[in-house]
């Protein structure tokens, strides 16, 4: 894991196309904004665990699913 330390509106850069930007520090609470091409999808950590889980889910084939 890479870690680096920014200051309010310092930005880090991913990539050609993505930019994560500091806006906000409140307290123990950070608010970060991210620039990103609209074909790259962004979610936070426990929604895209979510995702990720659903879609193992759907994925699983079960005998008793199938029709006749």
């Amino acid at each position: 894991m890479l870690v680096l330390t920014r200051k309010l509106q310092q930005s880090i850069v991913i990539g050609d196309e993505i930019e994560v930007v500091v806006l906000e520090i409140r307290g123990e609470q950070v608010r970060i904004g991210i620039k990103a091409p609209k074909n790259v999808t962004v979610h936070r950590k426990e929604i895209y665990d979510q995702i990720q889980e659903e879609n193992r889910g759907a994925s699983e084939v079960r005998v008793e699913d199938l029709p006749g």
